[in-house]
């Protein structure tokens, strides 16, 4: 039973994973790039940044649903991770 467990966790994991890579990336670079435009004083220019880390990405705006599907994928993601890395001690 506990096999087939971590089975299940493992498939979770590994469909997951690539899927939210891709969001998690936009979200950690757009917030850090921006971060550095305040700090340079040039704000409008970069304002573009924002909103991809919001999840408005001109064609398709996410802004509601994207901040709860990043971490909510974030967070299944931690749970599997850390039960199979428990599971293999």
């Amino acid at each position: 039973m506990a096999n087939l467990n971590n089975r299940y966790l493992r498939q979770i994991h590994s469909r997951l994973a690539p899927i939210m890579i891709l969001p998690l990336l936009i979200t950690l670079i757009t917030g850090s790039l921006f971060q550095v435009a305040i700090l340079t004083g040039n704000v409008t220019d970069f304002l573009w940044l924002l909103k991809w880390h919001k999840g408005n990405f001109g064609i398709v705006n996410l802004e509601i649903v994207y901040p709860f599907l990043n971490s909510f994928g974030l967070l299944l993601l931690a749970v599997t991770g850390i039960n199979l890395w428990l599971k293999k001690k």
